[in-house]
């Protein structure tokens, strides 16, 4: 079953969300690229994702809004679960998708009130 664009990224935080970290394999192109982590292939999301699990059991996105043009989904996410310093932004993330064929192939990301980056992972 071919899912539309906006489906394909909502599934993907679900997986995200309840830890089906495997399940989000499908979802993406064998020759997937984040551009945030300078990566091919899910993989590397996957050791991310299991380490900010480890460090913020309580982790989880929220699609806050989701727009959809052709081959690419644009979600602006809520960050819950982590700590938010006094005054500080409440954590959020930006990210962009190309689907290919019912499936991620590219992913952009930035955030702000996060606690971590690519780097720190």
């Amino acid at each position: 079953m071919t899912l539309d664009p906006d489906a394909v990224v909502r599934r993907l935080q679900e997986c995200f969300n309840t830890r089906q970290f495997d399940q989000a394999d499908e979802l993406h192109t064998p020759n997937f690229f984040s551009h945030a982590l300078g990566t091919t292939g899910f993989d590397a999301g996957k050791s991310v994702w299991r380490s900010l699990v480890t460090q913020f059991p309580d982790i989880r996105v929220v699609a806050e809004d989701v727009l959809v043009d052709r081959d690419r989904v644009a979600v602006r996410s809520s960050v819950e679960g982590l700590p938010v310093a006094d005054g500080g932004p409440s954590p959020m993330m930006i990210e962009i998708f190309r689907i290919d064929n019912g499936r991620i192939a590219e992913n952009w990301a930035v955030g702000t009130g996060l606690p971590y980056s690519a780097e720190t992972l």
